[in-house]
């Protein structure tokens, strides 16, 4: 490191130290890193102030000008997107199902300048046996299912006879017997109760359509498209750590919108800025302009404890210290009677406790006591004398 930069190093973060290095000229070092420095101590907030009322009024504001809407990526049926004020309610509950999980697959070269990009897409999209049968038949008479396989549908999914049978029996071992002739399959039930045959026999060609196949499971649809110079593929559906299985998928930019999955398969930081960038993107298709600091703010609630927990009573809220605050969001008899039974303490350290009351709250010019030296009385007597 540049000498003029160690003098700073602790006082500005590394990060910056090393973009000065990289960018300015050796002479002027030293009058840049002051003055980045000054400017460094101006942004720094000060002791005191109210960051998540801030923070939350930031959100909040510009939250009730936007749409409740859905984006349809056209010519692809069952591929929406939820964005607006449904997505960032979404993000901030920390809902584990999302309506709408999605992923954005980045590809290796060759295969992202467009190079078989259709059959890659095919072999991630999740096929089921509903999408290869061209006829279902019902023999009553044997008691048995009879399908009519589409070929040229199953010789573009590169798929054969045996290869499905495989799935089918794997998935229906305990329930029936399957035969293959050609393009016709026959599913025959093992247990034989005529008094349920039919009933059983109809309940088994419903399941039966339903049966994986091929491709990652929860994947429903793909749609590859251009982004600037290179081909990726998005999908309806989410399903990362069978996708980083796969040898053509660019693992370090494949992402999802489903922030949970991520901190599953990628842990709680990657969590924090999916949650980021996430309730960024879509504050920013809405047009509005909020701090990312702000979002960064609540980004770093949400997931201090190592786990993803939502801005509701049962997740960030359940936990704050103060009795008085967590009885101030929702169900407040609960709260207190809980909190009197165990001999709870409220300290009142915080704003809302303190609002409920009707004293000083300890933030901003409200956060520093008022010290005073208390005089000898010997001393006040001599005065008095």
């Amino acid at each position: 490191m540049h000498k003029d930069l160690e003098e700073y190093s602790g006082k500005l973060p590394l990060k910056l130290l090393q973009e000065i290095e990289e960018i300015c000229p050796a002479g002027k070092i030293k009058k840049v890193v002051k003055k980045v420095y000054d400017e460094y101590v101006i942004a720094q907030i000060d002791a005191g102030e109210a960051v998540g009322l801030i923070g939350a009024e930031s959100i909040g504001e510009p939250g009730t000008q936007m749409t409740l809407n859905t984006f349809h990526y056209a010519g692809v049926a069952e591929m929406n997107v939820t964005m607006g004020l449904p997505r960032i309610i979404e993000i901030l509950d920390g809902r584990k199902s999302i309506s709408t999980p999605q992923m954005e697959i980045f590809l290796n070269s060759p295969y992202n300048k467009g190079e078989g990009i259709r059959e890659l897409a095919m072999q991630i999209k999740e096929t089921k046996l509903n999408e290869l049968v061209l006829e279902y038949g019902l023999n009553i008479i044997d008691m048995k299912i009879e399908l009519k396989l589409n070929a040229p549908k199953m010789k573009e999914l590169e798929l054969t006879a045996s290869s499905v049978v495989k799935a089918i029996e794997k998935a229906l071992a305990n329930e029936a017997q399957i035969k293959n002739e050609g393009d016709m399959l026959t599913f025959k039930l093992k247990e034989k109760d005529d008094s349920k045959g039919l009933n059983a026999l109809y309940r088994l060609k419903e399941k039966s359509k339903e049966l994986y196949v091929k491709g990652i499971k929860g994947v429903s649809q793909v749609l590859p498209v251009k982004r600037k110079d290179e081909f990726i593929i998005i999908t309806a559906g989410s399903n990362l750590k069978k996708l980083f299985e796969l040898d053509f998928v660019d693992t370090t930019r494949t992402t999802t919108n489903d922030v949970h999955e991520i901190s599953e398969v990628l842990g709680i930081e990657a969590a924090r800025q999916a949650i980021i960038d996430e309730v960024f993107k879509v504050i920013e298709t809405q047009g509005l302009n909020v701090d990312i600091r702000h979002i960064m703010l609540v980004a770093d609630t949400m997931t201090v404890s190592g786990e993803i927990k939502g801005i509701t009573r049962y997740g960030v809220v359940s936990e704050k210290a103060s009795v008085l605050a967590r009885a101030s969001f929702e169900t407040p008899i609960k709260h207190v009677i809980n909190a009197a039974l165990k001999g709870e303490v409220d300290y009142l350290n915080s704003v809302v406790e303190n609002v409920m009351l009707n004293q000083t709250v300890p933030v901003g010019t409200g956060l520093p006591g008022l010290v005073s030296k208390k005089s000898n009385e010997k001393s006040v007597e001599k005065v008095n004398e």
